[in-house]
């Protein structure tokens, strides 16, 4: 890295502080094209780990992959009402191709609904093709006026999963299912604790039958929808004809689910544990682990420092304690480079561990490993290093998580606050603040107008207050809901 100047802080600008970091930490960088941005090896690295999770659990619950074109018929996207007054905003429109105008201009996918139940109308006659489970990896682009890298950009990656059954509480099993999946995935790789619930209907996905969603707090106590899985009801199989015979030989339409996640994760991960030294990243979704440091002043002391560090990283490399998923573990001996620049580097990448090993350290059989997350040290013996550093590793892991999750609760307001107190609250450091709500959606639009907060979602059950409260936050009237209130990405 050329570039050594101190990151802004949080406390000065969290916003300044997340853009120099996802370029200085070489996650991302911005294209020609306004509003993209071109992944960097370090975060597609990230991406990358995290598809491979999320892949095993997807088809350990059942569900397969397939791929549908990035180009829907323009029509497609009108024969679901609310579907369309909801992406049509965003929408991009190829209206020529092969130098000609087409005669049906062509949607580049801003989500896939549509053509893919209109695959599911072909293939489904009976009950026994039921249920559907299938998942896509794939591009998508919306329209986005203010952009901001990973978070918001024109173009990003994502999965969604789309699925087709027989009955509504099929389908609401289905989409519980996916959101503890997301939830499970996001506490124990991402370390990023989140809250699940129920999206109020101004806040659901366009022509869906509800929403559910997973909101994660961010470090400047903002809040970012991490994942939603929708049950779609029957409006999509109404509007595609997807019909099958039912046992009892009626025609019925079929029930459906969509679900996704998408890149805005790798921004969550930087807004959930970067410091204002760099990135922290959890060591499962770490695209290198651990990175070993030799430390010499000599010719003679490189090559046998360099020679320990090799042995070193195989053997941490071949322990197979993990099964398949060995340590990733790199040696950085580039020469020209004193050890503080590559300590300040590796720390900005934010890898887990630093391994440090200079001829005093093979002295005494040792080597001195230095934790990202907490920024200490400790001398771990060479013999029987790798499980030393693997247990390191998991502790970092499970202290990102404990550490987010105490951030997290340390922010949120379960006491019952005045509208008044409220918008201090929004307009100063920030909260999820839970609250009663009289389930009016023009209480929750003026709440919107006048503080920029939005209702995250009714919290399930198990993150609901112990005392539900009484009142509306607003109106004082007896609460119908208690509610996640919090400005967000």
């Amino acid at each position: 890295m050329s570039d050594d100047r101190k990151l802004t802080t949080r406390e000065a600008d969290f916003s300044a502080w997340y853009n120099e970091l996802v370029l200085r930490a070489e996650l991302a960088d911005y294209s020609p094209v306004r509003g993209c941005m071109v992944i960097r090896p370090n975060g597609y690295g990230i991406w990358e780990r995290m598809q491979r999770a999320l892949d095993t659990m997807f088809k350990a619950t059942g569900h397969e992959n397939a791929y549908f074109p990035l180009f829907i018929p323009e029509s497609f996207l009108h024969k679901e009402a609310e579907h369309v007054e909801g992406f049509a905003p965003e929408a991009a429109v190829v209206t020529h191709g092969g130098g000609e105008k087409l005669a049906e201009p062509l949607v580049v996918r801003p989500t896939s609904e549509t053509i893919i139940y209109s695959m599911y109308a072909k293939w489904v006659q009976s009950y026994r093709d039921l249920p559907i489970k299938i998942n896509q990896w794939a591009n998508v682009v919306r329209w986005e006026m203010r952009t901001r890298l990973f978070l918001r950009t024109l173009e990003f990656l994502w999965q969604e999963g789309h699925t087709a059954h027989t009955t509504h509480d099929e389908a609401e099993e289905e989409t519980r299912l996916i959101l503890a999946t997301y939830r499970q995935f996001m506490e124990e790789w991402m370390a990023m604790p989140v809250v699940t619930g129920l999206k109020t209907q101004a806040e659901k996905f366009a022509g869906a039958l509800r929403t559910y969603s997973c909101e994660a707090m961010m470090q400047d106590n903002k809040a970012l929808q991490a994942g939603t899985s929708h049950n779609l009801g029957q409006n999509f199989a109404r509007a595609f004809e997807l019909q099958f015979q039912s046992e009892s030989g009626t025609m019925e339409f079929a029930w459906n689910t969509s679900w996704g996640v998408s890149t805005r994760l790798v921004g969550a991960l930087v807004m959930t544990h970067g410091d204002d030294n760099g990135l922290r990243t959890p060591p499962r979704l770490a695209p290198i682990e651990a990175v070993i440091v030799p430390i010499w002043k000599s010719d003679e002391e490189r090559a046998r420092v360099v020679e320990a560090a090799n042995r070193l990283r195989e053997a941490v490399a071949g322990w197979n304690g993990r099964g398949d998923d060995r340590i990733r573990v790199r040696v950085d001996a580039r020469e020209g480079i004193k050890p503080g620049a590559k300590y300040y580097e590796w720390e900005l990448r934010g890898v887990p561990v630093r391994i440090e090993l200079g001829p005093r350290d093979l002295e005494k059989n040792a080597c001195v490993a230095a934790r990202r997350d907490r920024r200490e040290k400790v001398s771990l013996s060479l013999d029987g290093v790798a499980p030393s550093i693997a247990a390191l590793l998991d502790d970092i892991q499970a202290s990102m998580l404990a550490a987010a999750r105490e951030r997290r609760e340390a922010n949120s307001v379960r006491e019952p606050v005045t509208y008044e107190r409220f918008r201090e609250i929004m307009d100063g450091p920030g909260a999820f603040v839970y609250a009663g709500w009289n389930g009016d959606p023009e209480v929750e639009a003026r709440v919107k107008a006048e503080t920029k907060a939005t209702i995250r979602c009714l919290p399930d059950a198990e993150f609901r207050s112990p005392t539900p409260p009484a009142r509306c936050l607003v109106t004082g009237e007896p609460a119908r809901h208690e509610v996640i209130w919090a400005r967000a990405y």
